[in-house]
């Protein structure tokens, strides 16, 4: 395992990260393929056996059962101080006035609630889920800072928005002296460099580390065009993300430079976005065996110059966003 700094901050992140979506009850959450406890365990485990030290998780993924899940698992297979563990607030917990958002009653109250379910007195990176228009960035920022002061969580990250509206929040942070973001997680691969544009080059200048989720583009990149799996026949929002005409050329030019260096797909397409200067950390959702197998192997993988141009050459921009 590699490990570097994320972003300009002084946290040291193994090179890649467990994307924890994968684990919590089906019966609890939006999504019908997760693992349950037990089919989740020997991921965890193979993770610390591979020196995969960076976890992340969210309030929401599975009603909080994953995050119940992450904590006995590094209880179990690790030390706390060993794990760099992440999560999330923003998405809907419950109804009430703290349920959801990033308002000041909704950070305190969601994290409190994320520790008791995490079974830790604090989080290495607290992530905002997505821009919350409906709350003046200044609560928002304040709140974040606070619960850093309060030393509940070490450092922040942010997720999925608009380069402006970080932009915004970082700005916020700056004028009052409070703590800034350090990371950013968004959706990158290739199939999907929509963040070229304006967020990259954002998080470029200050400083900020991406740990970018969907780095195999939900398996897309993972495996020859027409392939399917549980989860591409039954996630909804997976689904939403095909680009038939627009990403099959893309698909099949990794194919081909993974049988050309004979390597799995998974280890062309992770390679890819390691190769990029502002990624820390991709996140890399394991549901078996040789998925974070493949995942450590990409670090040893260098693409050439006529191969990075081959991934690249035939994108194609996409007219409307989707995170």
């Amino acid at each position: 395992m590699e490990y570097t700094r994320l972003g300009r901050s002084g946290l040291r992140v193994s090179r890649i990260g467990l994307g924890c979506m994968s684990y919590g009850s089906a019966t609890t959450g939006l999504h019908r393929w997760t693992l349950d406890e037990d089919q989740a365990a020997p991921f965890f485990r193979q993770a610390v056996e591979s020196g995969v030290t960076f976890w992340d998780t969210a309030n929401v993924y599975q009603g909080g059962t994953s995050e119940e899940f992450v904590g006995r698992a590094v209880r179990t297979y690790s030390r706390r101080e060993d794990i760099v563990l992440a999560t999330k607030v923003h998405g809907t917990m419950h109804d009430g006035p703290g349920g959801s958002g990033l308002s000041r009653s909704a950070i305190l109250e969601q994290l409190d609630a994320s520790l008791r379910r995490l079974g830790t007195d604090y989080v290495d990176v607290y992530y905002i889920h997505r821009f919350d228009d409906a709350v003046p960035v200044e609560e928002t920022m304040e709140a974040l800072h606070d619960v850093v002061k309060a030393g509940k969580v070490r450092y922040l990250g942010a997720s999925s928005m608009w380069a402006w509206q970080f932009a915004k929040l970082q700005h916020t942070a700056e004028l009052h002296g409070w703590t800034r973001f350090v990371a950013m997680e968004d959706q990158y691969n290739v199939l999907k460099r929509e963040e070229e544009r304006d967020m990259i080059p954002l998080c470029l200048d200050e400083g900020v580390g991406l740990t970018p989720y969907s780095p195999l583009a939900k398996g897309r990149a993972a495996r020859p065009w027409g392939e399917q799996t549980a989860r591409s026949t039954t996630d909804a929002v997976a689904k939403a993300f095909d680009r038939e005409d627009a990403d099959r050329p893309v698909v099949e030019a990794v194919q081909k430079i993974a049988a050309d260096r004979g390597v799995p797909m998974a280890q062309v397409a992770l390679a890819w976005v390691l190769s990029k200067p502002v990624v820390a950390c991709p996140i890399v959702g394991a549901t078996k065996p040789h998925h974070l197998e493949d995942a450590v192997a990409s670090l040893d993988l260098e693409l050439t110059v006529d191969e990075m141009a081959t991934l690249e050459q035939p994108y194609t921009a996409q007219d409307n966003y989707w995170w």
